[in-house]
């Protein structure tokens, strides 16, 4: 199975890193759909993922003549962490409530839906709505937080709501939010997988699982990289619209499949 992980992981992290999405808006339904792990192995397997794609993204594209908007991003960056305590609070009150991890799995998979749909819209209408530009640390903070909020509790790490965010309130083009969404999203990682540690609620999970995955992170970090040089902000966009598509049918036939078992 190490090797499915490994290439499920590869393939998303690749489509991730260009378009800002993390990749784990693409893994954690992909697992979800196939049933090979539970739904709170899937979350933290998926986390540990993206924050291995995030910090070699980064690295790999230090140099690649897209800018990263330090003074806005480090902000949001600061509210996801916050907003990822608060996630991983409310992915355990959930859970706790629910008594079932078919019933998370569904919650997840409902809010994600709904999310990816709404990004689709904004992301095909956005060149007829006016965009903001944000200079406020504080109100960048609160996005930050709500941002770090729904990501962790969701297991995506951030994915296509942080291109929204950073469309609509801070003006940036596709490539330039793709990178500041990957800038976001290693910071809020981090800190659900350190409260995870600290709280001692990690899920039982197997270690070459865990390898194969953050391999195909960091693999999928590397390849993205280089594809992203050869290609524009509208390509880039394309791509990210094709994705939403994609991930919100299977993030639908997960809301039956869940809700079904």
């Amino acid at each position: 199975m190490f090797i499915l992980l490994f290439l499920i992981c590869l393939a998303a992290s690749t489509l991730g890193a260009i378009a800002g999405f993390g990749g784990g808006v693409i893994i954690k339904p992909v697992l979800d759909a196939i049933g090979v792990l539970p739904a709170t192995t899937v979350s933290f397997l998926s986390g540990c993922t993206v924050l291995a794609l995030s910090v070699s993204s980064l690295i790999r594209t230090r140099n690649n003549g897209v800018r990263l908007q330090v003074k806005t991003s480090t902000p949001l960056a600061i509210g996801a962490v916050l907003g990822g305590l608060a996630g991983k609070w409310l992915f355990q009150l959930v859970l706790t409530l629910s008594g079932q991890e078919e019933i998370l799995g569904g919650i997840q998979a409902v809010c994600l839906t709904l999310i990816n749909i709404g990004v689709f819209v904004y992301v095909c209408t956005k060149d007829k709505l006016p965009s903001k530009h944000v200079k406020s640390p504080l109100a960048a903070v609160i996005i930050g937080l709500m941002l770090g909020l729904i990501s962790t509790f969701l297991g995506i790490g951030g994915g296509p709501i942080n291109i929204a965010v950073l469309f609509f309130f801070f003006s940036m083009d596709a490539k330039e939010a793709a990178k500041n969404s990957i800038y976001i999203i290693m910071f809020s990682q981090l800190s659900s997988i350190a409260t995870a540690l600290a709280t001692s609620t990690v899920p039982a999970f197997a270690w070459p699982d865990l390898i194969s995955m953050a391999c195909g992170g960091v693999g999928g970090a590397i390849l993205g990289a280089a594809i992203s040089k050869r290609m524009d902000s509208v390509m880039v966009e394309k791509l990210l619209r094709v994705l939403l598509v994609i991930v919100t049918c299977i993030a639908g036939y997960n809301v039956v499949q869940f809700f079904a078992l």
